[in-house]
Order: structure tokens, then sequence, then C-alpha cells
């Protein structure tokens, strides 16, 4: 075994000079030209030194599981899982897979890309990907890079570890909730004693080393060495500004004035702060007097969707590039010729509260951690090292200091767990506080999570997943809404639910206010009477009928590249149904029976997200705790002109507090529908208030309306039958 990976890792490493007859040993054909021109440039990286040590490792280790250890940009994303690859080719392709798991889908798709041309293969055979609603592999796929969110759905659906011979977890100091638990399902899977012999490999920032170093129990570590290059040393400023666009906007402008080489990576806390940022820099950039190609300016986040690779394109057209961006690529997304980091300090991130079932938009401080890998991104990498980088933090050095954590926040502590713990018990883990968390997250969040799943009949008697849960768990969305589009089988509207689970899902309404009246008027004619789901269907049905056109898209303000991901979940989401044979329905948009049938459909799962407007001022009220919240500006009754009251109760898809407290996704129910369809018990729990009172006190009534008109069938169906007899 030994001898075959030396002679795998010798082979890989020819020159053209060497041997111009090496053919590639994962499809057989010769090395093109291009491939040596690449292998060059992964020889200079960092990573390229450990090498051998890697490998040895992976075969020898006793436990199975190997720590890689380096900075960001020493090419550890790109290079382990081609080494892994070569480790799997040696052993015969015993279960043909090696997976690496990325923290968001985009990495993914970037490092599949940038790998298969690496390696000299066809993307989508020996090397592929798989993110939400593609799924880029075939029979022959050796190396997969997948989403860890996704991996972790399949290991949850069958018995042992998955289809793997070797699992690359990257980016683990990133602490995604995927992640952590996966680590906490393998480490109880005790890999020295599962058959075939699988490796893991976990790689990880060294700040985050010791701790993953005693969750394993001391595995064996292999260790990058610093590459090439000096970090700059930081610039700060003495005080925070008050506009960190407008800062970082300026401080962009006047490195392009310098005429300083190198690209630019600007770090910004949000989406919508990257939004603004590109705008203005779009504008400015153009008015420089600079000579060549004036700067591209290019945003990388998720709501950009695949359009991100274009940071990675025209390397030589010789203009500028000014990359806009937040967390996203603290540690992910290496961009070799950037040289100059601007660095806010700062970055926006929903933190669940179990007490209200509401997600909290918290602008906070970077890790200390998030922060040097900001800094080493000016560093540049192989096989670009210019001299003179920058970088400006926009921020005093004792705000870094004072306020900093070391790591990265554990986001198992922060986000709802209702899936997690649905999947912890599909694997069959009775107290999902048992299983191993790198951070054990707060009880009251697994407590939350298992009453959340309760009431939503996930769970039976002892706590275990009910057969309805099993069919939830399939379902890649929040529990809540896989309730509702099992509850559109039996209310007849499975047509209608399929179109809105996919645009909550993947494009949720209008992000931005309208940029004219002519834009207003458009987007009026997309709304719905009975609400914003209504509104989203009929959003995704005049998408559909108009070609998927991106420039009708545009017009009305609406997010091309996620109604095209609705569309692909949609079919996802179809297929899922019909393989696990479930009831379809035809399309009745429109009637008044599809109406009613679609609202009880949602209120069979979002009975836990139910407000009530107390006293007509448009101050709702949740049912579950006393928080007060508003409709959202994009809401569509919010730009009605009649009637101007707003409807008394209201089902809404999500709430998070932030400066504005607003419902998202609204629209009007009958309390009635409510007590008919959700579980007793449930408005029981609820807190004491005026809505309680009044939904149980009218559940009493309807339920001796119920009695009294059972007992008047009765003795109809008793006289009709004396007379029967008479005759």
């Amino acid at each position: 075994m030994a001898s075959q990976l030396l002679r795998l890792a010798e082979e890989s490493g020819l020159s053209p000079g060497e041997s111009e007859l090496a053919v590639n040993p994962f499809d057989g054909l010769p090395f093109s030209s291009h491939y040596y021109e690449l292998l060059e440039q992964r020889r200079a990286l960092p990573i390229w030194a450990a090498r051998f040590i890697f490998l040895e490792q992976l075969e020898s280790s006793p436990s199975g599981v190997v720590l890689v250890s380096g900075e960001p940009g020493s090419g550890k994303s790109t290079q382990i899982p081609q080494w892994c690859a070569e480790f799997a080719l040696a052993r015969g392709f015993q279960k043909g897979r090696v997976t690496v798991t990325q923290p968001y889908p985009l990495a993914a798709l970037s490092l599949a890309l940038r790998v298969a041309d690496e390696m000299d293969l066809t993307l989508g055979h020996e090397v592929g990907y798989s993110i939400p609603q593609e799924d880029c592999t075939g029979p022959h796929t050796l190396l997969r890079f997948c989403w860890d969110r996704l991996l972790l759905q399949e290991v949850a659906s069958t018995r042992g570890t998955g289809a793997w011979d070797v699992l690359v977890l990257d980016e683990a100091q990133e602490r995604s909730v995927a992640s952590d638990l996966l680590q906490g399902l393998l480490r109880d899977a005790r890999l020295g004693n599962l058959p075939d012999d699988p490796r893991v490999v976990v790689v990880t920032d060294p700040a985050f080393e010791p701790k993953l170093q005693a969750f394993w129990g001391d595995p064996p570590i292999v260790h990058v060495p610093r590459g090439p290059g000096r970090c700059p040393t930081p610039i700060y400023r003495d005080t925070v500004p008050t506009d960190r666009v407008e800062a970082a906007c300026q401080a962009v402008l006047e490195l392009c004035r310098k005429e300083a080489p190198g690209d630019v990576l600007v770090y910004l806390p949000s989406e919508e702060e990257i939004s603004l940022c590109c705008e203005f820099l779009s504008r400015e950039v153009g008015t420089l007097a600079v000579p060549g190609l004036p700067p591209r300016v290019l945003p990388l986040h998720p709501g950009h969707g695949q359009a991100v690779q274009a940071v990675y394109e025209d390397t030589d057209s010789g203009a500028r590039k000014v990359v806009v961006t937040h967390w996203l690529a603290d540690f992910s997304f290496s961009l070799p010729s950037i040289r100059h980091v601007i660095d806010s300090g700062l970055e926006l991130r929903s933190v669940y509260n179990p007490q209200i079932r509401a997600e909290s938009q918290m602008l906070r401080p970077i890790s200390k951690c998030q922060a040097e890998a900001r800094q080493l991104r000016a560093k540049g990498a192989p096989p670009v090292f210019l001299p003179s980088g920058s970088c400006l933090c926009l921020y005093p050095k004792s705000f870094q200091e004072l306020e900093a954590p070391p790591l990265p926040q554990p986001r198992v502590c922060e986000e709802n767990l209702s899936p997690v713990v649905l999947l912890l018990k599909r694997r069959q883990i009775a107290e999902p506080g048992d299983c191993h968390f790198l951070d054990r997250p707060a009880p009251e969040t697994l407590m939350q999570a298992l009453e959340d799943l309760d009431y939503l009949a996930a769970l039976d008697d002892e706590g275990d997943l009910s057969d309805l849960g099993v069919i939830l768990s399939e379902f890649p969305l929040p529990p809540e809404l896989a309730k509702a589009l099992l509850a559109s089988c039996e209310f007849d509207c499975v047509d209608e639910m399929l179109t809105l689970a996919a645009m909550l899902t993947a494009a949720p309404g209008f992000t931005r206010p309208p940029l004219c009246a002519e834009e207003a008027a458009l987007r009026r004619a997309l709304e719905h009477a009975d609400g914003d789901h209504s509104s989203l269907i009929q959003v995704y049905e005049a998408f559909i009928q108009n070609g998927a056109d991106k420039a009708w898209c545009q017009t009305r303000g609406l997010n091309w590249a996620a109604l095209c991901q609705a569309q692909k979940l949609r079919g996802e989401l179809l297929e899922l149904m019909q393989r696990i044979e479930l009831p379809l329905s035809q399309p009745a948009f429109g009637s008044e029976k599809n109406r009613r049938d679609l609202q009880k459909a949602l209120v069979s799962g979002y009975f836990l997200k139910v407000a009530r407007d107390t006293d007509g001022t448009g101050n709702y009220l949740f049912l579950t705790h006393k928080h007060v919240a508003q409709l959202s500006p994009y809401c569509c009754y919010r730009s009605r002109r009649a009637p101007a009251r707003p409807p008394p109760w209201v089902i809404y898809h999500s709430f998070s507090i932030s400066k504005d407290n607003c419902l998202s996704i609204v629209s009007e129910i009958q309390p009635q529908m409510l007590v008919e369809l959700a579980p007793p018990y449930f408005l029981s729990n609820l807190p004491p208030s005026e809505s309680r009172d009044f939904l149980n006190q009218l559940r009493e009534e309807m339920v001796a309306s119920s009695t009294a008109s059972t007992e008047s069938e009765s003795s109809s169906t008793q006289e009709f039958g004396d007379a029967c007899v008479l005759q």
C-alpha cells in the first residue's frame, strides 16, 4: 500500500521533461500541458512541503483520524482532497468516493471547479460537487465536494457513516452546525472498529487545533509550514467610523489613486452594506484618472449565487479587482492576487432565541482568529507575491483586543436546533443532549426543539420519531415547512404548496424598495389579495409564464438567480414526493376552495408562528410570548391603499429582532382555522393573554357546536331509520 501511494505521488508530481508519456491515473489519458502549468503553481504552495508526511499519516493513523493545521491561503483546501483521492485510488476504489465537506455551498462549487482543473479531469465525472438543487456527480465520481449540511442529511439517512473511503472535513474552525455534528457522530462511531477502514481528515486553522486535538483524542497532526512572503503590519484607525461603507469606499479609491499593485479585498458586516459599497464604487471608479482599464468591483456573498465565480475570472485582463465580501471569505475563497485588505472588524449574524422562537440580527466584533485570517489575505499566495501589501483596519487596536473573542462562535449554540434534533432522532439517538458536541448547546435550546417537534406530531409518546416525523426528516426543509407540505396532501393543494415551499426557501420575495414608480406599479400587479404567501406563488407563476426571463425580473426588483433556484428546488421536492409515493394534486390556484385549502395547509405547519393585532394599530402581539412586531415594509398589506386597517390575525414565515422588528411573509388567517388545526395542548400551553382566552373560548364554542350538530344528525338518522322501518 505504501509503495502504491509513493508511486502515485511521484507520478502526479512529474514535469514534462521528466516523462513525456505520463498518463493521468484517474482517467488513463495523457496529462495536458495545462496540467504541468498548474503543477508548478501547486508546488509553490506551502502545503506541498507536507505532502509525503500527510500521506504517511493518513495510511498509518491508528484511529483513522488525521488533523491538518495551517493558515489561510496555504493550499489546504485544494491539495488535501487530491492527495486523499490518490490514497483512495491506491486502495482500489473500495467504496469509490472521497467526500470533502465545505461550510458554504459556493465554496464547494468553487473548489470543485479549481480541483478538477488542477487534476486535468472532467467536472461531473471523476470530480464532482453536491450543493442544494445541484448534484454534479456521476457513477465514476471519485472526488466529491459537498455542502456539509447535505452530507449530514445523508449520514442521518443511513445506518453507517456513508459511502466514502476518506472524508475531509474542511474549514472546521468555521464552526458550522453540520461540521460540528458530523464530528460528534463520527467520534461516536469509532472509526477503527468499522469495516473497510475509513479515514477522516479534519482541516483547520492553527488557532482551533488544540480544541480539535482534545476532542479526537490526540490524533496525528500535520502542520503546514508558513509560506514565503511577509504579512503587512495592520494600520488601525483611531476611532470606529460612523459610516462604514463610506470609509471603506474612500479607502479603496485612495488605493486606486496611489496605483499600488495588487487586488483589493473589502470586508463589511452585511450583504446590504456590500451592495451599497459595490454600487458606490462602480460609479466612482470609472471617473478615476488611472492608466489602463478601470478597476472591476465584484461582490462576494451567498446572495450573489454562482456569479461569485467572477472573482476568479479574467486574471490576465490587467484590470484591478475590488472584491467586497463579509465573513464568507474569512477562510474560504483564497485569491492569490489580493495584496490590500480593508477590514471593518464586524460581522452581522443571526442568533436564535429559543424563548421567543425568533432570530436576532447581531452586529458584533469578529474573533481574533478571523481578524488574523483577514490580515493574512494581504500577504498574497503563490504564485503571486507582490510587494507593498497593506491591511487597513477600520477600528482601533484596542477594539479588537478588548472586545473580540479568541475564536468564532459555534453556530450550534446560535441556531434553531429543531432540524438538527430531527436528524439525530432519525439516527435513533434518544437523547440529543447525549450526543458528543464540540460545544454543547444550551439545554433550553434542545428542549425547545423537542417541544416544537412534539407539537408538529413528529415525535411519538415515547419521544422517538413518529411515522410522520420519519417523512418530515426526508425533506430538505425546516420541520414546520415540511409539515405544511405534507398537510397539503390532505387538503388537496400540493401543487401550490410545492411552489410556496420552494419560494420560501430560495426566493422569499422583494428584498429592497422599488427604485421608481414604474417598478412599484409592476410589483403591485404581482400582489395577491390573500397575502404574501399567495403573492409568492403568483410571482413564481408569472416568472415561469414569462420564460424565466432575467430582464423581466430586473424591471420588478426580483432576484433572477434566486427564482431559478426556486424552480430547481420545486422540481427536487416534487421528485422526492413521487419517490416516497405521496399523493399529488392538480393546479387550482385562484379558486375559492384552493384558497381555503392552502390556508389550512399553512396553519397545519405554522401554528407556532401566529400573531394578533389586538387594537388595529399594526402592532402584532405573538401568541407564544409577549413580544411585539410590525409588518415588513415589503408586505403586500403595507402597500395597499384600502383597507387601511391591517389584518387582525396573521401567520408569518419568519421574524427577526432587528432595528425594525418586522414579520416577514405574512398572510391573514381566521382564528377558527387555528383552533381547528392546532393541537389542543398547544393552545392550552400558551402563556396567559387575552388571545389565549379568546382561542380557548372559541374552542369550547366550536366543540359545543360540533356536539350539538352530531346529536342533531344522530336524531335525524334515527327518525329516518324509523320511517324506513314503518314503510
